[in-house]
C-alpha cells in the first residue's frame, strides 16, 4: 500500500477533529516515507483539530498551548458580524459553533517560533515538548535541572550555529532537524528570516516567501504562524485537511457519517471562489471550517 493510501486508511478510522493529542489518539506517521515535511504544531491555544495539508502527505496532531496569551490585533466580533452578513451558510455554522475564541500565545521572535515548529515536526506533542525543553536548557547549563522551562533563556542564532552537532543530537533532534535548525539560524543572521518588527510591516505573501526559504518550513507552516502567532486576519490555508473537510461539510453537502475519500473534500479552487465573500476575514472563516469538523464529530469543545 502506498504512503498516501496508508494515511487515508488511517484517516478514515479516526475522528478528524477531536481532543488534544494523547497516547490514545495520536496518529503515528511513517517519518521515513514522509520525509522532513513542514507539518508541525506551534502549540496554538485554539486548535483541538487533528489537521494537516494533503500536500505534503503527513498528519500530525496539534496540542493545546498553555501560558499567557495576547489579544488579537483586530476586532473578532466585527469580523464575525461581517462574515455572517456576507455569507448566510457560514452564518448558520457560526451560530452553531459559537463565538470566535482565538487568542495569541505569548510573543516570540520568528526565530523562536520557527525553531519550535521544526522541533515539533512529525512527533507526538509530549515528546516534542521534552526535546524542545532539553534543547533550550542545554544552553543554560548553570541552572539546576528542576528549573521551570519558562525561566531558561532562549539560545540566539549564533549560539545554535556554534553548538556542536553532538549537543543538538543529545537533546533528541534527528540529523535532519539539526540541519534545519542550523539553516534557520543562518538565515536569521543573514536577514532571510525577518525580525518581528520587520514582519509587522510585511505582507502575508512576503512573509511566506521569506520564511519558506528555511529548510523544513513550508507554506502551511507559515500560514499557521500568520494566523495563530502573528494574528493576521485574512489567511486562507486551502491545503489544510480540516479546512477542506469543514468546507465540504458546510457548503458541499458532505454528511458526517459519509465514508471519507479524497474526492469528497473541497478543492482549493472551490474554497478560494467562496472565500471572495469572506475578505478580509479569511482567518476567522478558516477557524469556523475547523469547528465544522468538531460539530460533525459531536465534539465541539470551546478553547480555554
Amino acid at each position: 500500500m502506498s504512503f498516501n493510501k496508508t494515511v487515508w486508511s488511517s484517516l478514515l478510522t479516526i475522528s478528524l477533529c477531536g481532543e488534544p493529542p494523547s497516547a490514545e489518539n495520536h496518529l503515528q506517521v511513517d517519518t521515513e516515507k514522509a520525509g522532513q515535511l513542514p507539518v508541525e504544531p506551534f502549540g496554538f491555544p485554539y486548535h483541538l483539530t487533528i489537521t494537516a495539508p494533503l500536500e505534503p502527505d503527513t498528519l500530525i496532531p496539534m496540542p493545546r498551548a498553555t501560558g499567557p496569551t495576547r489579544k488579537l490585533p483586530y476586532d473578532p466580533v466585527a469580523a464575525v458580524a461581517a462574515l455572517s452578513a456576507a455569507d448566510p451558510k457560514l452564518a448558520r455554522l457560526i451560530a452553531r459553533a459559537g463565538p470566535f475564541t482565538v487568542r495569541l500565545p505569548r510573543q516570540q521572535s520568528p526565530f523562536e517560533a520557527l525553531l519550535r515548529a521544526i522541533v515539533y515536526q512529525q512527533i507526538h506533542g509530549n515528546a516534542a515538548l521534552a526535546i524542545h525543553t532539553r534543547l533550550i536548557a542545554s544552553f543554560s547549563p548553570h541552572l539546576p535541572p528542576n528549573t521551570p522551562a519558562n525561566l531558561f533563556l532562549h539560545p540566539s542564532p549564533e549560539q545554535l550555529l556554534d553548538a556542536p552537532k553532538e549537543s543538538l543530537r543529545a537533546a533528541g533532534l534527528s540529523a535532519n532537524k539539526a540541519l534545519a535548525i542550523r539553516d534557520l539560524a543562518a538565515k536569521t543572521l543573514d536577514g532571510t528570516v525577518p525580525t518581528l518588527a520587520q514582519i509587522r510591516r510585511m505582507s502575508d505573501a512576503d512573509i511566506i516567501e521569506h520564511l519558506t526559504q528555511v529548510r523544513g518550513i513550508g507554506k502551511w507552516t507559515v500560514e499557521m504562524l500568520l494566523i495563530f502567532r502573528i494574528g493576521r486576519p485574512n489567511v486562507l490555508p486551502t491545503s489544510d485537511f480540516g479546512i477542506r473537510k469543514g468546507f465540504a461539510l458546510t457548503f458541499l453537502g458532505l454528511k458526517p457519517t459519509t465514508k471519507l475519500i479524497p474526492d469528497l473534500l473541497a478543492t482549493p479552487a472551490q474554497i478560494e471562489k467562496r472565500a471572495k465573500k469572506w475578505q478580509p476575514w479569511c482567518s476567522v472563516a478558516s477557524w469556523y471550517m475547523w469547528r465544522a469538523c468538531d460539530l460533525a464529530a459531536g465534539k465541539v469543545v470551546q478553547p480555554e
